[in-house]
């Protein structure tokens, strides 16, 4: 099942990342699993980017679902070109997709995916609104 990237979204970061040569699967492509690291590693690009704490000892952002559509093997040596995307942002998740895609063929897809981000209280181990700060700056990045 192929889970679609809407047309309703924000672009809020691109980074760069480099496949390494362990990221390799006994095939000789990049493995399933790394896709997600790969994924993750730009959603924490994206995190730092906005220059608040996006986890404290209180609370902080957590994943709540991942996905991940693969469209074309990726091999080593490449570099990779991760466009990061926001939607749907309410008082406590935000939707965030991603587009990858090899710095030397940018217009290609090689896989889509993303997550749902939730900031969670801790101590009660359930939802909480997002910080002030924090919420400003999702919201004044999706305008």
């Amino acid at each position: 099942m192929r889970i679609d990237i809407p047309e309703e979204k924000v672009f809020v970061h691109e980074c760069t990342i480099p496949v390494r040569w362990g990221d390799m699967d006994a095939y000789g492509h990049v493995n399933n699993a790394v896709y997600f690291r790969y994924i993750e590693q730009a959603r924490i690009h994206w995190l730092d980017s906005l220059r608040l704490p996006f986890v404290t000892q209180e609370a902080g952002v957590v994943v709540v679902n991942a996905f991940c559509n693969f469209l074309k093997q990726i091999e080593y040596p490449a570099e990779l070109k991760v466009r990061t995307f926001i939607a749907n942002p309410s008082r406590v998740s935000l939707e965030t997709f991603n587009l990858i895609s090899l710095t030397s063929d940018p217009d290609t897809l090689y896989a889509t995916g993303g997550a749902t981000l939730v900031w969670v209280d801790f101590q009660t181990q359930k939802a909480a609104s997002w910080p002030a700060d924090l919420r400003a700056k999702i919201q004044n990045t999706d305008s």
